[in-house]
């Protein structure tokens, strides 16, 4: 046998040990990712978990709005990589409580009831207008004191949520939007953003971000810009309910 076939040969098989090594590394990789999304999303394998959203009002039969159809799809993927089973169901379905499994529930709180309920238990210092009769301020939300309101087309709001609470260890996330496409925008952010969003809270971390949708007219839920981490003032009552709680409880 030559050098030169011997050192094909070496080569080779140099060759062959640096794919394997390669080709383990990834697959190491790529099993350290799938645990850590479905440590954050709370979805093991073969776990379930439910994708809450509204009915369309237009429609005489049950079907999903568009946007939030769209929402739903692109969660469909992180569900599918975490090898858990999805269930959709209307907001207006009576559902056991929160914790059990992973929820994701996506819609406008002024009419989505388990949206809005989440928000009365869960963030409990936002604050969300009906609007009145002519539906001025629809939506408007209040955090901290501070309120945002929605420009139709320009400036929306979102609420983007991953909070724990009730029996069990399961998340649920919130969309909480003031226009269909807010919903949409948030979802998008949050699976866009899920490794770095897993990073900064943790894998049992909860968050609340206001989320701004710019120019939706023109851009969709494709331009979304973060106005603020408001966990600490969304998870927290308003003073005057504090002092009420406190003055009943003492009476």
């Amino acid at each position: 046998m030559n050098d030169t076939l011997q050192d094909l040969i070496a080569s080779a098989a140099a060759l062959t040990v640096g794919l394997a090594l390669g080709w383990a590394v990834h697959s190491a990789l790529v099993r350290r990712k799938r645990a850590r999304e479905q440590r954050f999303f709370g979805l093991p394998d073969g776990s379930e978990c439910v994708l809450v959203t509204h009915r369309d009002s237009t429609s005489a039969h049950w079907s999903i709005p568009r946007h939030d159809a769209l929402a739903l799809l692109g969660l469909a993927s992180v569900v599918e990589i975490c090898g858990a089973h999805p269930e959709v169901a209307p907001h207006d379905t009576g559902l056991q409580g929160f914790g059990a499994r992973t929820e994701f529930c996506i819609g406008d709180p002024t009419a989505h009831r388990r949206l809005a309920a989440h928000l009365s238990n869960l963030l409990p210092g936002v604050t969300v207008l009906p609007g009145d009769e002519s539906g001025a301020d629809r939506g408007t939300f209040t955090i901290g004191g501070t309120a945002y309101r929605p420009e139709p087309g320009a400036v929306e709001y979102v609420l983007l949520a991953r909070l724990t609470a009730g029996e069990g260890e399961r998340p649920v996330f919130l969309a909480a939007g003031q226009r269909p496409v807010t919903h949409r925008a948030a979802v998008t952010h949050l699976v866009r953003n899920r490794a770095r969003l897993a990073r900064k809270y943790g894998a049992q971390g909860s968050f609340c971000l206001l989320l701004k949708v710019v120019n939706s007219q023109a851009y969709g839920p494709d331009v979304v810009e973060l106005v603020a981490d408001v966990t600490k003032a969304a998870t927290s009552a308003p003073a005057g309910s504090r002092a009420a709680a406190k003055a009943a409880k003492e009476g």
